[in-house]
């Protein structure tokens, strides 16, 4: 069987076209399991969930040779889906010291970061997406090549990728100075505490810079858009960020 080989471009599109969707399942099920329209956004600006981006590339590069029966999708997805799930909680801790999500009260976790009712989770979303979705994908993207030149193409890829690294850039450091902010003010004992407070202290004693922080990062703004950031902490849990501001609606607005 030839193997088929996706190029650097697809793999952008895929990104960002996944990343959407994911933004668009999460806001979903937030609304369907906590009654909430909230913000379910990965990046600081723009409607992406990177996490269904990066497991949706992995999937299709690793799963794109299989054949296309139900149960070996599916366990492809439960397996390269906890990968990446695991990857990504571990190396936003280990950067950014939070916990986007927790499953520690999870059946059969895997420090908190993967739960076997997840993985089942990933195996469906595998079959769904290879079997349905990708297609569909596939043939949008065919559409969009075939009307436009490879070089607007090319173009097009380098801004995408240009602007999602300038968010992840953005992201990480506001949420970094956020971090910081809310560790000092309430003299939590967080892991690499000194690092973060010192880029805290660094923005706030300064006026232009601490206007800067607040007009654009303030707190209502990365309460709002990061409703279920956790912050690790040296004794090994995690506190909930958003319990510190009590003051702050973490949603735009509950349906029930």
């Amino acid at each position: 069987m030839e193997k088929k080989k996706i190029g650097i471009y697809k793999v952008i599109a895929y990104f960002t076209i996944y990343s959407i969707i994911g933004f668009l399942i999460e806001t979903i099920y937030a609304i369907i399991v906590y009654g909430n329209v909230e913000s379910r956004q990965g990046f600081l600006y723009g409607p992406f969930c990177p996490i269904y981006g990066v497991g949706a590339v992995a999937m299709i590069l690793a799963l794109k040779n299989l054949k296309p029966r139900i149960h070996s999708l599916f366990i492809g997805g439960f397996v390269v889906g906890g990968i990446v799930e695991y990857l990504i909680s571990f190396f936003g801790e280990l950067i950014l010291n939070v916990k986007w999500w927790d499953y520690s009260d999870k059946f059969l976790n895997i420090n908190g970061r993967i739960c076997v009712p997840f993985c089942c989770f990933w195996g469906i979303l595998a079959v769904i997406l290879l079997k349905i979705i990708n297609p569909q994908v596939d043939k949008l993207i065919g559409k969009i090549k075939s009307n436009i030149s490879i070089e607007t193409i090319k173009k097009l890829a380098v801004i995408t990728a240009l602007v999602m690294i300038i968010n992840t850039l953005i992201t990480t450091l506001a949420v970094n100075i956020f971090i910081g902010r809310t560790i000092e003010e309430n003299n939590l004992n967080a892991s690499n505490k000194e690092n973060y407070v010192a880029l805290y202290k660094y923005f706030y004693s300064n006026k232009q810079r601490k206007t800067f922080v607040e007009t654009f990062w303030g707190e209502k703004l990365m309460v709002k858009i990061f409703p279920n950031i956790k912050i690790a902490l040296e004794d090994g849990t995690s506190v909930n960020a958003q319990e510190y501001y009590k003051h702050i609606k973490p949603y735009y607005f509950k349906i029930r």
